[in-house]
């Protein structure tokens, strides 16, 4: 049987699966696959077609079968709009990505010491003999103002959109979908979240942090 199921079309293997109401998505190992176990499950499988198929598949059908997904597949659908910047803009995205290179990692005071501490964000050494505020160069680096950036591109997120907290759907009538993009509150339950996503689909608007199982 499966043997048969090689030689036909992704489209007849689809109308086999219509016909036993059984899901079309997936690709034509896939629905090889769900024919067979169908058959199997059956005490008796009843044949399907009794003359050879002759139609040999097509080159389109082999490019469907080797990349394409059928539509009624579902799956999460991911908004990745660019936002819309001048050339100042890139520039100044791009100058900022190359000095966040050359940055140091900022630690607290003995971090190496404390887990306490390796967990905790930066905080500026005190203390008269405090060896990283007198700036030992065996200690860390100190936050200084000649480690900012690019003024211009400050607050951006390395996409480049201007990012916009939502809480509920309401927030996104606001947003302009060519330079800002929405990220979605951490309290922000499931089925709100799931709603948000869907809305945001229908204004184009990018959803920064959007969770594949929602």
């Amino acid at each position: 049987m499966a043997e048969d199921y090689e030689s036909m079309t992704v489209a007849q293997l689809k109308e086999l699966l219509k016909e036993q109401d059984l899901p079309v998505s997936g690709k034509k190992t896939d629905l090889i696959a769900r024919l067979e176990e169908a058959s199997g499950a059956d005490e008796a499988p009843e044949e399907v077609d009794d003359a050879p198929v002759t139609e040999a598949p097509t080159a389109d059908d082999d490019a469907w079968d080797d990349e394409d997904w059928d539509d009624d597949e579902d799956d999460v659908y991911m908004v990745k709009q660019k936002p819309v910047l001048d050339d100042e803009m890139k520039a100044a995205l791009a100058l900022r990505a190359a000095q966040k290179k050359k940055t140091p990692s900022f630690r607290r005071t003995e971090w190496f010491r404390y887990k306490r501490l390796s967990r905790s964000g930066w905080r500026a050494p005190h203390g008269m003999d405090n060896k990283q505020r007198r700036n030992y160069k065996y200690r860390g680096s100190l936050v200084r103002i000649g480690h900012g950036k690019v003024a211009a591109a400050r607050f951006l997120h390395p996409s480049g959109f201007r990012e916009v907290m939502v809480q509920n759907i309401a927030d996104l009538e606001s947003i302009d979908p060519e330079t800002e993009a929405a990220r979605v509150g951490g309290t922000v339950g499931g089925r709100k979240r799931e709603s948000i996503y869907a809305r945001a689909d229908e204004l184009g608007i990018r959803v920064l942090n959007r969770r594949r199982d929602v």
